[in-house]
């Protein structure tokens, strides 16, 4: 068979993604911070953008967007662009010139008197309304290895002991456990006996707080039990502590009163002072900073209708700057580089103004197939799929998922994450359907209203939800219930 070779003509259609449309798809599924931190960091590395002035108002149909779009620039038309962008900052220049204050009219004698009222200091060199700047009071707060170490090198332990009881202190667990290595790897590493290890760790566990660098929860309630100071004598109370502490966490008080021989009253009196005690040691050093969320879109009612607007406060307005319209003049690199920069952050103004038409579209149709939601509240809330508000929008699946992911609404109703309105529908009696989350919004009021010392059972919820024509398993029951974080009925119950 002969080889050879030939030229033909084929034609194939293919899908390419453009860097525009790239660039599009990941500004698309960024949160509102991570979208913060991309823009000032092109604002950096682009020197044709710029940020603009803010504006009081924004126009009723176009309120879409924290950009300002420079219609006039074209990839192909650089010049005329930097043109319309030159024009645009002189007038904003000539705005801000007419309404700035003339400097002469400034009351300086008045400036001066004020400033002389204020009260001296002799031995600061800071000004007397400089004492409470921000600046000056900011501080660390005091972690739970910085207490223990203030303690260590207070007391009167050997170099030797400090030393360990440093290392010790460094190991422990937010919780203020010593979960890491062992009495014996700590001897080991730290070149001393045994021996010398566990002195040094008891040392540390009648530091303040007490029973800090416990080994269990057995270990911790039982050096707060025994404290020198005040020293528990009972001795149910100590037998629980050290024998029956998973039956205390089963609620299994008859099990307890049968092994121990004393009544179930007694036992409940005794329970009583163990859970007195502290669990977490280090519970007064472990501080969760609050996560505060700023949601992208507002939902307002006003009158008998919905109102959805755009959450554009702390987003720059990016704009085309003026600065290298000269560049453009010339040739070579340094106008092939201004051109490369200019349809950059034409790509970067015009995917921010697509993001936020998109979010401000997906957020329309939430709205509108989950009206009864914003009108009465979450136990309303109805079945809710991508493909619904992908077809109401004309968009694909995929678009909506990377729109309702980390973006927040505020609604009537509360602060929700787009994603929230998405459920997977439970029949009912009836023939309709219940989103997910409505359900649990059920168990949960269910749960609150019980009898503590009756709890209902995952069986008994099941047969409260089959009267209000709600039909589902047990299995399902218990599966919310641990999404909502709710205990067993076992673990819920109070008999005292």
């Amino acid at each position: 068979m002969a080889l050879y070779m030939r030229q033909e003509l084929r034609m194939s259609q293919q899908l390419v993604m453009t860097p525009q449309l790239q660039q599009a798809i990941k500004l698309l599924q960024l949160s509102r911070m991570e979208l913060l931190d991309h823009v000032r960091g092109q604002l950096l590395e682009n020197p044709l953008l710029e940020e603009g002035q803010e504006m009081n108002g924004a126009a009723e149909e176009e309120p879409v967007s924290s950009v300002e779009l420079q219609d006039g620039v074209e990839t192909q038309g650089a010049e005329d662009g930097f043109a319309n962008a030159t024009a645009t900052e002189t007038a904003q220049a000539q705005e801000v010139s007419a309404d700035a204050p003339n400097a002469d009219n400034f009351d300086w004698e008045g400036y001066l008197q004020q400033q002389s009222h204020s009260a001296p200091l002799p031995q600061s060199g800071i000004r007397a309304d400089d004492d409470f700047s921000p600046e000056q009071n900011l501080t660390r707060p005091e972690t739970l290895v910085d207490h223990l170490l203030w303690q260590i090198r207070l007391s009167s332990a050997s170099e030797t002991e400090r030393s360990l009881a440093d290392y010790l202190a460094r190991t422990l667990t937010a919780g203020g456990y010593m979960r890491g290595p062992s009495v014996m790897q700590v001897a080991r590493r730290n070149g001393c006996s045994t021996l010398r290890a566990e002195l040094a760790l008891r040392r540390v566990q009648q530091l303040d707080p007490l029973a800090i660098g416990s080994r269990s929860l057995a270990e911790a309630l039982w050096i707060q039990a025994r404290h020198p100071e005040h020293p528990i004598d009972d001795p149910l109370v100590l037998a629980i502590i050290s024998k029956h502490l998973p039956n205390l966490s089963n609620k299994a008080y008859s099990k307890i009163s049968k092994d121990t021989g004393e009544t179930t009253e007694e036992v409940y009196e005794a329970t009583k002072v163990v859970l007195a005690l502290e669990p977490r040691p280090a519970r007064a050093f472990v501080s969760e900073d609050p996560q505060y969320i700023t949601p992208d879109v507002f939902v307002y009612k006003i009158g008998g209708e919905y109102v959805v607007t755009l959450n554009d406060d702390g987003l720059p307005r990016l704009k085309i700057s003026g600065v290298y319209r000269h560049a453009l003049e010339g040739g070579g690199q340094t106008k092939e580089y201004v051109t490369e920069r200019l349809r950059s952050a034409q790509w970067l103004i015009r995917s921010i103004q697509q993001r936020q038409r998109t979010i401000l579209k997906v957020t329309r149709s939430i709205l509108k197939f989950q009206r009864e939601f914003f009108e009465r509240g979450p136990q309303y809330l109805r079945p809710l799929i991508l493909k619904d508000v992908a077809e109401d929008i004309e968009m694909h699946e995929s678009t909506v998922s990377r729109v309702t992911t980390n973006k927040y609404v505020h609604t009537p109703q509360g602060l929700f994450e787009l994603k929230y309105f998405f459920n997977a529908g439970i029949s009912r009696g009836n023939g309709e359907e219940l989103a997910s989350e409505a359900v649990k919004t059920k168990i949960k009021k269910f749960i609150d209203s019980e009898d503590q010392r009756h709890p209902y059972s995952d069986q008994k919820l099941v047969e409260l939800l089959r009267k209000e024509g709600i039909s589902i398993a047990r299995r399902t029951v218990a599966k919310y219930r641990e999404q909502l974080n709710v205990l067993s009925s076992s673990k819920r119950r109070k008999l005292f």
